[in-house]
């Protein structure tokens, strides 16, 4: 396994850092996988670390990627339009600039870097072909007044959800009504006891390693089963 650390041009005046993750060469399958992480964490996450060492190490090309607010070192997220931006260069980057061979591209995020590259795959201005959400913002903490599912109706990608039994951003039984009236194929692998990051309680005797194992083991199988075609 090979990591790199690259800088990916945003606009004139951004640019962000990312980290590539590629497989040996007998091992390359022809399938990456680009990960945002959310508002209050960065690329260096350690679920977002594990996440992808995990799928470059079962032989998919992994790409994560900062916002520029965090390049800056900033608290506050960024405007939605430079999230959007951000994400459209670092997709383009990987399939055009990055020499790596791929004919699918799979969007994953955590929280809302997953929503951002949703709700661009929902207006199809976000050529991925897949979504995985590592725990998905459905409302604000522990808030069911603003549901954010308007746009998942409009997406026509297969997707993948991880939720916690104990997100207060994503109740469980509103998400499963929400999937239930997807179009797109969906995927939805429940994590007992887990939070919005998937932390458990100590007293469930689940190492976080063990969770981050299942986790990519869940999402390697889930590529596989849904581009067969390697």
């Amino acid at each position: 396994m090979n990591r790199k650390k690259v800088t990916i041009p945003v606009r004139e005046d951004i640019s962000v850092s990312a980290i590539l993750t590629l497989p040996s060469n007998k091992n390359m399958k022809s399938t990456g996988v680009i990960t945002a992480h959310g508002a209050g964490n960065d690329m260096e996450n350690a679920l977002l670390a594990a996440f992808t060492d995990g799928l470059a190490g079962a032989g998919y090309p992994a790409l994560r990627f900062n916002f520029p607010y965090k390049e800056k070192g900033l608290k506050a997220p960024d405007k939605p339009k430079t999230l959007e931006d951000t994400w459209s260069a670092v997709y383009r980057y990987f399939r055009e600039e990055s020499s790596v061979k791929v004919n699918h591209i799979i969007a994953a995020g955590k929280s809302m870097g997953g929503r951002i590259a949703s709700q661009m795959a929902a207006e199809k201005i976000l050529r991925a072909e897949g979504l995985i959400f590592l725990g998905y913002p459905l409302h604000p903490a522990n808030d069911y007044s603003k549901i954010r599912d308007a746009h998942l109706y409009n997406i026509e990608l297969p997707m993948l959800f991880f939720a916690g039994t104990r997100d207060p951003l994503c109740d469980l039984s509103k998400l499963q009504t929400v999937l239930a009236k997807l179009s797109a194929p969906w995927t939805l692998d429940i994590i007992e006891g887990g939070d919005h990051s998937f932390h458990i309680p100590k007293a469930m005797g689940i190492s976080e390693s063990g969770v981050f194992d299942r986790i990519v083991k869940t999402a390697t199988q889930w590529i596989e089963t849904t581009f067969p075609r390697q």
